[in-house]
């Protein structure tokens, strides 16, 4: 395991870190080995109210820049991101044990800052004719200010791109929530915004328990809040942000369908799925497609297949390349998804086919599962209804496209979907039927900035990526101009 990094925990608030704070501090726990791997320092209501102060001076100040001047200096960042890519990506890795073959997800932070910073200098309005006059009507849109955004331990990176990028580009300040569980990358990429030569504040990077993350969501300097997470956490920001009617972009979790017709190609779907379900970040992504559903003339050799491919996925230490599956979060997030497992055994929800237990050995102190599956689920099982974020998938049966349609959508979530097959008719039919914001055909969940990116019903609501991400963070002003 590296230990190579300084893992510096400390606040960054204006053009400083700060250690100091009112929210306290907290260890922060490797979870492949289950050891100290530095302190992270929390922020309270006080680091909050000097975080949205900054924030405001250094909108001001950005906003005052030239459109090319802003343009260049994101572009500046993302040349900053690129240069410190390996950095970034080891700094991941000490954040949640996510492989490092994976934590190249850094790439994605640089892709979204690229992107963004062209739509800088681009028209955001438009002139309309007013029925029955000759007035000029100009709708224009403005930056809110300052704008919270809140990231999962899981994808602070992605979130820093997807979401603070195009907040930065539409003229914003931001305070930028990573999870305390997972500070440090964030934190640094606070750091490379200040080198680049954004203003100091423009980027706070304020980790925080609930107490600060309240504080965050509830200040009216705040002008809107898009937050990543679950959806017990997403109820209690809506109702914390309702008090001064604050708006709120959420992406919550998902229970993706994965639909594998007797037309796909079972090896490459195999691989797909064993890929998009328990191994990429150990299941714990709402991204991943834990419920496989198969034509039933082909379960049986799709099953064997998938089985394989889990069963042979390197697991060890993160900081390994050829290392795929890392541990989970922590050690109350390892028993809570061995309880589920445990539960559906003892309730017959499926057949388990691979996994289902603690990996011990070398590996014993981390907090690592193996990767599980089970076959012949129950839909209306909780092991298929509810998000278990962990390494745990169900394969079940369908007979026919109106029954596999009918099962995915049977689901409180909607944030993706996936079809394996190589009939494009089919695949444009079954995708227009999916009840998801997301439709991945015969590809893995690639989130890219021209693509919007959001769920339906309990996946949450609104977007990032593409225009529609950039608009998340503008607010339309309508001015009429009397020429009579």
């Amino acid at each position: 395991m590296s230990t190579t990094e300084t893992l510096n925990g400390a606040l960054l608030i204006g053009g400083d870190r700060v250690a100091a704070t009112a929210g306290g501090s907290q260890e922060h726990i490797f979870p492949a080995t289950g050891r100290p791997n530095g302190t992270v320092a929390l922020a309270g209501a006080e680091d909050i109210e000097l975080a949205v102060r900054a924030g405001r001076e250094a909108q001001r100040e950005w906003i005052s820049y030239s459109a090319d001047r802003r343009r260049d200096l994101l572009i500046d960042l993302a040349d900053a991101v690129h240069e410190h890519t390996a950095e970034l990506s080891r700094l991941n890795v000490h954040d949640y044990g996510v492989p490092i073959s994976f934590a190249i997800n850094t790439v994605v932070l640089e892709r979204f800052l690229r992107h963004y910073a062209g739509y800088v200098d681009k028209p955001h309005g438009l002139s309309t004719p007013v029925s029955e006059s000759p007035d000029l009507n100009l709708v224009e849109r403005e930056p809110y200010g300052v704008v919270g955004v809140i990231a999962p331990w899981n994808g602070a990176m992605v979130v820093a791109g997807s979401c603070v990028a195009p907040a930065l580009a539409a003229g914003n300040a931001v305070l930028f929530k990573p999870s305390a569980l997972a500070p440090f990358a964030a934190l640094r990429f606070g750091e490379l915004c200040l080198a680049a030569g954004l203003p100091p504040g423009l980027v706070n990077v304020v980790p925080a328990r609930a107490e600060g993350g309240e504080a965050l969501v509830r200040h009216p300097g705040v002008r809107k809040i898009h937050f990543t997470g679950g959806g017990a956490t997403a109820r209690k920001i809506l109702a914390a942000a309702a008090e001064n009617l604050i708006p709120v972009v959420a992406e919550l979790g998902g229970k993706s369908a994965n639909i594998v017709f007797a037309d796909a190609d079972l090896d490459y779907a195999a691989r797909l799925s064993a890929y998009q379900g328990p191994i990429v970040q150990s299941g714990q992504s709402c991204a991943c497609a834990s419920r496989v559903l198969v034509h039933e003339s082909v379960y049986d050799a799709f099953v064997e297949k998938f089985v394989a491919t889990v069963e042979q996925a390197a697991v060890g230490d993160p900081f390994d390349p050829a290392v795929v599956f890392g541990p989970v979060i922590s050690e109350p997030d390892a028993t809570r998804i061995l309880s589920v497992i445990d539960e559906a055994v003892a309730t017959g929800a499926g057949e388990l086919l691979t996994g289902g237990k603690r990996i011990g050995g070398a590996l014993g102190a981390g907090y690592y599962l193996e990767p599980t599956v089970f076959g012949e689920v129950d839909n209306g099982s909780p092991l298929a209804r509810t998000e278990t974020f962990g390494p745990v998938v169900s394969i079940m049966r369908f007979r026919d496209e109106a029954e596999a349609v009918r099962l995915a959508n049977d689901s409180p979530y909607g944030l993706n979907a996936f079809i394996q097959t190589t009939n494009l008719v089919r695949a444009h039919r079954v995708a227009r039927r999916l009840e998801a914001g997301s439709i991945w055909i015969n590809q893995v969940s690639d989130i890219s900035p021209q693509g919007p990116y959001g769920g339906y019903k309990q996946s949450g609501f609104g977007r990032t990526g593409g225009l529609d991400g950039l608009y998340e963070f503008l607010q339309v002003k309508n001015i009429r101009i009397g020429m009579s």
